[in-house]
């Protein structure tokens, strides 16, 4: 049975950007060893949802505003940020293949952008990764982000 890839499911290994067949695989997924003897290994990436606080001292909103709104522009991966005058909350999802790896990207974000964005010379003060399955219970629990919350960059 052939699979395809999905938010559910992660997607397949990637080989210079596609996926890696072998002519007597069939339908069916990689197995087997790799001709030369070395075993395949599949390495699944799961989606993380990633919320990442920042706060420092205080700039002006308009500057704020541009600058996470160029993030934005630079990496269309955010979903969702909020701020004010001294801090900023930026959701958005991350592919990654663990939750140490989400949120090693997550913790580089604003500094390796910094300059790049004009951001604040804020520092990161809360980090949460939770994976797709958490967020969407959550969900439907009533809890986390209304369904509603727009897109984009919002003020707090």
């Amino acid at each position: 049975m052939r699979r395809l890839a999905s938010v559910e499911m992660g997607s397949p290994q990637r080989n210079g950007g596609a996926r890696r067949t072998r002519p007597d695989e069939g339908a069916g997924g990689w197995a087997g060893p790799e001709p030369g003897g070395a075993t395949a290994e599949r390495e699944v990436s799961r989606l993380w949802h990633i919320t990442l606080s920042v706060a420092g001292a205080e700039a002006p909103l308009r500057e704020v505003r541009q600058a996470l709104e160029q993030l934005a522009h630079d990496h269309p991966f955010l979903l969702t940020s909020r701020y004010a005058n001294d801090h900023a909350e930026i959701r958005y999802w991350e592919e990654a293949r663990d939750l140490h790896d989400a949120a090693a990207v997550a913790l580089r974000l604003w500094g390796e952008h910094r300059s790049s964005a004009s951001l604040p010379p804020w520092e990161i003060v809360g980090l949460e990764v939770i994976g797709r399955e958490t967020y969407h219970q959550r969900i439907e629990q009533g809890f986390g982000p209304a369904p509603a919350t727009p897109v984009g960059v919002h003020p707090f």
